[in-house]
């Protein structure tokens, strides 16, 4: 068991090189990516895949389209909905037609020409009856008329007012809520019309497709895996006893086969766990097989690794004999 332990070990971790209390020690080590798969929340036909794998895309190069016909429609239905509520409002705030304001003030010229001829009749009814030409009863007629009259011109001036005014409050309120659940309600289908695409958000490599044209996909299923500069590291792993050389934001320098001159990267995870632990109680004879993972960042992410290529990491370590 403890030699197939150290075998693992040794497969991740290269036989480190170190000079009295400082120096340098090599690790053994890969390339690891972080992808980002490129989704939507909803399902549908894969309509077109505009990308390959290998591709490299620009920021708001498409990758995809689903099927959106349906997202479409109801597109276009929330806007109609939206310019019915719109012209009820405008319509509500504007008041009554010019045609019929035009008749109003036509009704009220018909009332005011009355008006005056009843005024009229009722000073001659006076004059009668104050010669004992006429009896009270024509007099009462008469001013009977001139009331009649005057009201009625009342009556249209309000009405004209009220045609002039629009509609009540409560309604032209009521009117303009609508109009404002309309616009959401386009916004909405605006957005889940938007989420039948998908476009690249930043310069990347396309590492994977995973649907055909014409499959259907399910609803927040990855359909592209991206691979962004900035989103390679480096994993290693350090014995127990070098655990204490390498800190966080520690500077180290990676090497590969090929690789044009040294990458430098800096530290950024160290696991809190040992890994390869033997199931067994720890012992000064077993505790040097215990080895950490340890991830570092290239400090350009524009370098030119590959996710699972070999590398050999560098730590510089300080001198702890000073």
């Amino acid at each position: 068991m403890d030699g197939v332990l150290a075998w693992i070990a040794g497969l991740f971790m290269g036989v480190a090189t170190l000079f009295g209390g400082g120096g340098t020690a090599g690790y053994q080590g890969y390339v690891e990516a972080d992808y980002v798969r490129v989704a939507v929340p909803g399902a549908g036909t894969l309509e077109h895949l505009a990308v390959r794998r290998g591709d490299r895309v620009a920021a708001g190069d498409l990758l995809f389209v689903l099927d959106d016909t349906a997202e479409r429609a109801a597109r276009d239905e929330a806007a109609a909905r939206l310019a019915v509520a719109e012209a009820t409002l405008a319509d509500l705030a504007k008041g009554e037609r010019p045609e019929e304001i035009a008749a109003l003030d036509a009704q009220r010229r018909q009332a005011l020409a009355s008006l005056a001829l009843s005024r009229a009749e009722l000073d001659r009814q006076q004059q009668l009856f104050d010669t004992k030409v006429v009896a009270e009863s024509r007099l009462d007629a008469a001013r009977s008329a001139n009331a009649r009259d005057t009201a009625r011109v009342a009556e249209l001036d309000a009405d004209i007012a009220t045609a002039n005014l629009g509609a009540r409050r409560d309604a032209i309120a009521a009117a303009a809520a609508e109009v404002d659940a309309m616009r959401a309600a386009l916004a909405r289908a605006e957005w889940d019309l938007s989420q039948r695409s998908a476009a690249a958000a930043d310069e990347a490599l396309v590492d994977d497709t995973f649907y055909a044209q014409g499959e259907h996909v399910a609803a927040g299923s990855p359909i592209v895996s991206l691979l962004l500069p900035g989103n390679l590291f480096l994993r290693f792993f350090v014995p127990e006893g070098d655990l204490g050389r390498i800190a966080i934001g520690q500077h180290v320098t990676v090497t590969c086969d090929g690789c044009a001159g040294p990458v430098a990267a800096t530290v950024s995870f160290i696991s809190p766990d040992a890994e390869y632990t033997p199931p067994v109680i720890y012992s000064e004879s077993r505790r040097e097989k215990l080895v950490f993972m340890i991830e570092a960042r290239p400090v350009d992410p524009a370098t030119n690794l590959h996710p699972g290529q070999p590398v050999t990491i560098t730590v510089e370590s300080p001198d702890v004999s000073s």
